[in-house]
């Protein structure tokens, strides 16, 4: 029994931006755009082609969601080290101003003993 190809030429299309290197992939999407053009598109042609593009596009789905994962733990980790940076950074600026002033008082002690 032929299918609504509408949907399923949408998705065809859809998947047709991809650049597929996956043979069975390749098969699959060459073999429904002939069907559909034939107007032979029936629903066993549209189920094999669905679980096709499912089981290709999954793979990549789940490798993009694990990639995306280690990305997120790199960027906490990142987070972290600038926040460690930033508190160092604050502490150093705070020993500079305090010997500065050490330094800033010994002169002015140096220049009074000079003076008298």
């Amino acid at each position: 029994m032929p299918v609504d190809s509408g949907p399923l030429r949408a998705l065809v299309s859809l998947v047709g931006e991809f650049y597929i290197t996956d043979k069975g992939m390749k098969k699959a999407q060459e073999r429904i755009g002939l069907l559909l053009a034939r107007g032979e598109a029936d629903e066993s042609a549209a189920r094999a082609y669905i679980a096709a593009v499912n089981r290709y596009f999954g793979g990549f789905e789940r490798e993009a969601r694990g990639h995306l994962r280690a990305l997120d733990r790199r960027l906490a980790d990142l987070n972290q080290v600038q926040f460690n940076l930033t508190a160092e950074r604050g502490v150093a600026v705070k020993r500079i101003e305090a010997t500065h002033a050490v330094i800033a008082a010994a002169a002015n002690v140096g220049a009074q003993r000079d003076a008298s």
